[in-house]
């Protein structure tokens, strides 16, 4: 899991620190973020304080209505040891208390200017990517006409060749050999590239290409939600392939399952058509068109009708 620290919230919203300068290099354990509207009343028993803490207007503006003793009281329990941070939104003003608090203690207190909404969300949704889990898997990732499709297979079957052909075919590259996947959410998953091999793809007899370099800026993409599996294997004549689509696979990637299709390497077999269609029929499924289903349906009337003509 990536360590996270205020310094890094500074760096990525410039943030404004008005204070505790000390604390600025904190870990940041969780994605989940408080805002202490209880504890403002002087209820600290269940007070979470190893989450970023974040103060808007309502919470300000109670605070500015307490005595000073009161004031002196909460910002000492709001600083704590462990406490990453707190946040004020709405660019503030922030009671002198409170910063000689922040001070003391070495609880990094810092600023911004957008509504306590806007910052809940982004910090959140920051936080959320940077601890989403993580895995590494063998494989291509290409965006097919917005369809994150990852090519999987063993070595040699051809994944780079094939993802170099569907560069040519104006789709773009993500991430060649090893494709980072981290979970977001509950149902989905963001395959990038490491950033020692971005934009790079081995081909076998050519070495290491610049994608980029070769065909453009919009022939590579920094990272794509996985939407589908294709994974390439060598033709098996023993083995029975699904000939109607009807048969739907998946693979469980950490917590997510996602639709696979095995499609047969032999000579002849252009991939690269094959996996642009794949991609296709996956969008049409996803709006309701089913081709395998049907002519399964056209079939069965079919045969219930002969039956009746049979019958009469």
């Amino acid at each position: 899991m990536a360590k996270v620290r205020t310094q890094d919230l500074l760096n990525q919203f410039n943030l404004e620190l008005v204070a505790g300068r000390d604390g600025v290099h904190r870990e940041i354990f969780m994605s989940d973020i408080s805002r202490p509207g209880l504890e403002m009343a002087g209820y600290f028993k269940y007070y979470p304080k190893d989450r970023l803490q974040l103060l808007g207007k309502t919470e300000m503006s109670f605070f500015n209505e307490l005595s000073s003793e009161e004031q002196r009281d909460r910002v000492i329990n709001l600083c704590t040891d462990i406490t990453p941070g707190i946040v004020i939104t709405r660019g503030m003003d922030i009671p002198e208390v409170l910063i000689a608090a922040a001070d003391e203690s070495g609880v990094p207190l810092m600023r911004s200017p957008h509504k306590t909404t806007r910052v809940t969300s982004r910090l959140t949704n920051y936080l959320e990517a940077r601890f989403a889990p993580f895995t590494a898997i063998h494989g291509v990732l290409v965006d097919i006409y917005g369809i994150g499709v990852l090519i999987t297979g063993q070595s040699g079957v051809g994944k780079s060749e094939t993802a170099l052909e569907l560069v040519k075919r104006g789709h773009r590259l993500v991430a060649d050999d090893s494709v980072e996947i981290r979970q977001e959410d509950y149902d989905s998953l963001i395959g990038n590239s490491p950033p020692l091999i971005e934009h790079l793809l081995e081909i076998r007899g050519l070495g290491i290409i610049n994608v980029m370099t070769l065909f453009g800026a919009g022939s590579v993409r920094s990272y794509k939600k996985i939407s589908m599996i294709i994974h390439l294997e060598l033709w098996d004549q023993k083995k029975q392939y699904d000939r109607l689509g009807l048969e739907e696979e998946t693979m469980k990637i950490m917590d997510v399952e996602v639709p696979k299709a095995i499609i047969p390497v032999r000579p002849g077999r252009n991939l690269s058509v094959i996996i642009e269609v794949a991609a296709m029929n996956f969008r049409l499924k996803r709006m309701g068109v089913n081709a395998a289903e049907e002519f399964s349906e056209r079939l069965t009337n079919m045969i219930q009708q002969e039956k009746g003509e049979e019958n009469e």
